[in-house]
């Protein structure tokens, strides 16, 4: 606020760094970074590096106040941030505090926290419904706690890649890529359910790619209005793995936008920066590297403190090591009496013994001594700490130099809190495990009393306050009692991992830290062999093969490890890795419903559907109202057309959860295939409905409906609202260059594909989608290419490598296509159009044997082909044989029946064809006429133009007749073609 007064924290800054002793150069140099223009700014990243105590925080808070003297905008983070959402929001904090709210950050980052409340929420609700009773038999049996949000997250998240969102994977078999599409894509759907938009759920599912653009923004305005401003990040040791990736890109890509010319960034740790990041970076950051005082900087340090005693100073220096943070504090109490002063030749004892006797009450030093056993202190810590007789010294305890004090929360000086801790450790073992055993039951009350509250919907690990009590809660039964804790600890770590990586890492953090607090050799080695699987490319498979090989884990917990070991490798597509997990966990217990659910997923996933169904159907016997399953079975019944189990599925699900959209348009869908239109609208409107925002997946399913109905301007109407709603939506988008295809609009086809595929370059539904467009517009060229890349992306789909072998053989590629046709064959022996393009292209070939036996195959497995019976009619004139007629009388015969469906485009036109062959030209060119007059496709057209030259082997007295026909299809081909 305007007029407002300094701060009492910005007043003991000041104070503190008016008697800033040394480093000179470094303060130089800051200061004139900040008088130069930014445009010219050769240093804008500086790097603070030096071991403990050597005075890295001291200095990093003295260049923040010249810094804000300068009239620049600071802000300060720690390792009191886990991520990088957490450093945008505490520096977004901090310059609320100065009147420079980011609000649009602010606004983006509430409701990206209110989404994930929402996701976990509804994922959960999903995973379980809502449940009659919190008891059932689970992972480690009954009242076992549900699967975390985050982790259920993740592990749908694993099917990305994998052919279950659509335009990603590979399309198998003779699956309908249509089908296999749309019921991929709930996926995004399961946290669509919660979540308004789109928007929303890439907000969840990619938070700093979401935000961090809007923080960039927020931030050069902050920047516009100010000469500078100057970021700093202490503790970057601990933060770095972290914050690197991210702040390289934002300092030096332009990936989340641009960063303001005249902002600094100033990092602080005790090692080099982690070279695989900044390793090419070594021109663009001023290193810092700091040393101990000279002996000049730390008596001009004692002068200023007063300390100006020869023998007090000796002792000071050589005690210190003139470590800047303990000159400091052996500063602040000198001796006094005779008695002190006499002692000060005594060699024995270190700086900070020294520093506790020089303290002369005894509540303060018992005070002093207590409170370095908590990790961070606030007053109720600290109450919980003392002795009643210091009850009331919290205030002095703040005012030590070797104490940090951001927003109330206070932190000693780990090498003073080492020391202390070193000190009391070995002189009252008795004594470190009671008070820290007070400690651990304080924080246990804090927990307690938290409980007392409504759980959230989604567990109380989600519960950040939560989180915290209990693990400074299980840091002190460690310190306490590291052989007891250590078991409950280890155990421990699957919870935290369940919630995420972030809550690992934290977990891992403070064993490493009880474990250099204790000297206990279990915990060193624990901590150590956690920090290298931690360091692993897979740290969370690491840390669970470390768990399961090493901890000695109760039943119910190794099927949790085994479980979340499999998602590790299902999500890394390691399916028989994660298929072993998952049955290794059922061994241990059958009932277990979460690795039951993850083994039908992996089924699901690699295509062994009825195995899978056979999962999700053990999962719901054993509970009835898990909609996961209930929904995952219903979806599997409707693409593999056992639509009425699925309807049934999908009815229970409703009855559990009314309005379940995903349920809603798994019935509407699969009602639509049933041919069972206005049920289906009815299902697909209603969850449409439910969240307009959010409805995309619902209305491209929808949109198919309509289509089916041949309302086709409705259904554009779906797919456009679509688009709009998730503009990158690939299913969508292929869907409507689809209709837009089957209406001859194909310009807005290719369009919407190429849209499609700008998204998902594999995408088989669009390339196939694109393939056929540039047929039906006679492009057979860019037809192959796409057939092309369809094949190489999906080589084990049947549809693909046939259809690659048809514009082969259109384009005079005989024998390619003869080897495109051979492996269809072997991926769907039971093909009748694959025998007979087989058997045309061995024709063409001359090999009339061989295509006399693919005919017959052919005719065997469909004898109602036309196609089949003409080319063997053509084959049959070739040899001269007798039955050629017969054939022809067939194509006649089915081609002119009323029931006679549409024609491949490739098959242009079998009827007028056969009367060429006959010959019969007055019927041929009726037939010509009439084709002529139903408006082909140029790709039809120069289909016939292939088909019909094909013929003048075969009778080349007809050549003249067939040549003038070709020549009127080429002058409407040329009148098709565009402008």
């Amino acid at each position: 606020m305007a007029g407002r007064g300094p701060s009492r924290q910005e007043l003991i800054r000041r104070r503190r760094s008016g008697g800033f002793i040394g480093r000179q150069g470094e303060v130089t140099a800051f200061r004139d970074a900040l008088r130069q223009p930014p445009e010219e700014a050769a240093q804008f990243l500086f790097h603070i590096r030096g071991p403990g105590g050597v005075g890295k925080s001291t200095l990093v808070r003295h260049l923040e106040t010249i810094a804000r003297e300068s009239g620049a905008v600071t802000a300060y983070v720690d390792e009191s941030v886990a991520d990088v959402v957490e450093t945008m929001e505490a520096i977004s904090a901090q310059f609320a505090q100065r009147g420079l709210a980011m609000k649009g950050f602010d606004k983006l980052l509430a409701i990206y926290r209110r989404r994930r409340h929402e996701a976990d929420a509804g994922i959960l609700a999903a995973a379980t419904g809502p449940a009659p009773s919190a008891t059932g038999p689970d992972a480690a049996g009954a009242g076992a706690p549900p699967p975390s949000p985050s982790s259920m997250i993740a592990s749908q998240l694993g099917l990305a890649g994998l052919g279950m969102i659509p335009g990603v994977g590979a399309l198998t078999g003779a699956v309908d890529p249509n089908q296999v599409a749309a019921g991929a894509d709930r996926v995004k759907a399961l946290l669509s359910t919660r979540l308004r938009n789109h928007g929303d759920v890439e907000l969840v599912l990619s938070p700093v790619d979401a935000l961090t653009p809007v923080f960039l923004g927020e931030l050069a305005e902050v920047a516009r209005r100010h000469p500078w401003v100057v970021l700093f990040f202490d503790t970057y040791e601990r933060t770095g793995p972290a914050l690197d990736a991210w702040l390289r890109d934002v300092l030096g890509s332009e990936r989340h936008g641009v960063f303001p010319a005249n902002v600094l960034v100033t990092l602080a740790g005790q090692s080099n920066l982690a070279a695989r990041t900044w390793q090419d970076w070594h021109d663009l950051v001023t290193d810092w590297p700091l040393e101990v005082f000279t002996e000049t900087e730390a008596r001009l340090l004692l002068t200023g403190k007063g300390v100006t005693d020869e023998r007090v100073v000796e002792v000071i220096l050589r005690l210190s090591g003139r470590l800047p943070v303990l000159v400091s504090t052996l500063a602040e109490t000198q001796p006094g009496t005779v008695e002190e002063l006499e002692e000060i030749g005594d060699p024995s004892g270190t700086a900070v013994e020294r520093f506790l006797k020089w303290v002369p009450d005894p509540a303060r030093r018992a005070a002093a001594l207590a409170c370095a056993f908590p990790q961070e202190l606030d007053e109720d810590v600290y109450r919980a700490a003392v002795d009643e007789e210091a009850a009331e010294l919290f205030g002095w305890l703040r005012s030590m130099p070797f104490v940090t004090d951001r927003s109330g929360h206070c932190r000693y000086h780990e090498v003073v809190r080492d020391a202390m801790l070193r000190l009391q450790r070995r002189q009252s073992p008795v004594r470190w495990e009671q008070l820290h055993t007070r400690l651990a039951d304080a924080f246990r009350l804090r927990r307690e009393h938290l409980e007392e509250a409504t759980a959230p919907s989604e567990g109380w690990w989600a519960d950040e306050t939560w989180r915290s009590l209990r693990l400074q809660e299980a840091y002190h039964h460690l310190c306490a009692a590291p052989r007891t804790a250590l078991p409950l600890f280890l155990r421990d770590l699957l919870d935290a991992y369940d919630h995420g990586i972030t809550t690992l890492r934290r977990w891992a953090g403070v064993l490493a830290e009880a474990a250099r607090d204790t000297q206990s050799p279990p915990l060193t080695r624990w901590s150590e062999d956690l920090r290298a699987a931690l360091d692993r490319p897979t740290p969370g498979t690491a840390t669970l093969t470390l768990l399961l090989t090493r901890a000695d884990l109760a039943p119910g917990d190794r099927v949790l490890a085994l479980t979340l070991r499999g998602r590790d490798h299902r999500n890394g597509r390691d399916f028989a890795q994660a298929l072993a997990d998952y049955t290794d966990a059922l061994a241990l217990n059958p009932r277990a419903t979460r690795p039951r659910y993850g083994r039908g997923r992996i089924y699901e996933l690699v295509g062994r559907r009825d195995e899978a169904v056979a999962e999700y159907t053990r999962v719901i016997d054993i509970k009835p109202r898990h909609v996961l399953s209930l929904v995952n079975r219903g979806m599997l019944h409707y693409v593999s057309g056992r639509y009425e189990e699925a309807v049934a599925d999908f009815d229970t699900v409703v009855g559990i959860v009314p309005e379940h959209r995903q349920a809603l348009t798994g019935r509407g869908a699969t009602h639509g295939a049933m041919a069972r239109y206005e049920e289906a609208l009815a299902d697909l409107s209603q969850a449409a409905a439910i969240q307009p925002g959010n409805s995309a997946w619902t209305l491209v399913h929808r949109a198919k409906v309509l289509e089916s109905m041949g309302r086709r301007a409705e259904a554009l109407a779906d797919l456009g609202r679509a688009v709009e709603l998730s503009p990158d939506y690939v299913w969508a988008l292929t869907s409507r260059a689809s209709v837009h295809r089957e209406l001859g609009r194909y310009e807005e086809a290719l369009a919407d594909a190429d849209q499609a595929l700008a998204h998902e370059p594999d995408d088989p539904l669009a390339l196939f989608v694109r393939a056929t467009t540039w047929a039906q517009l006679g492009d057979f060229e860019r037809a192959l290419a796409d057939w092309d890349h369809v094949h190489a992306v999906s080589p084990e789909n049947n549809w693909a490598v046939r259809r690659r072998g048809d514009y082969r053989r259109m384009l005079g590629s005989y024998e390619e296509a003869l080897a495109d046709y051979g492996r269809a064959v072997e991926l769907l022996p039971a093909s009748a159009s694959t025998h007979t393009a087989r058997g045309l292209t061995l024709r063409l070939l001359g090999r009339h044997a061989e295509a006399l036996a693919d005919l017959a195959r052919s005719i065997e497995i469909d004898p109602e082909d036309a196609w089949a019976h003409y080319e063997m009619a053509v084959v049959r004139a070739a040899l001269r044989h007798p039955e050629r007629d017969h054939h022809l009388t067939r194509v006649v015969e089915l081609r002119s029946s009323p029931d006679a469906g549409v024609q491949d485009a490739l098959e242009a036109d079998s009827l007028l064809l056969a009367h060429c062959l006959l010959p019969d030209w007055e019927r041929a060119e009726q037939r010509l006429a009439e084709f002529l007059e139903e408006a082909p496709t140029p790709g039809q057209l120069r289909a016939l133009i292939v088909n019909l030259r094909g013929l003048v082997a075969v009778t080349p007295a007809a050549e003249p007749r067939i040549e003038g026909f070709c020549q009127a299809l080429e002058e409407r081909l040329t009148d098709a073609a565009p402008a």
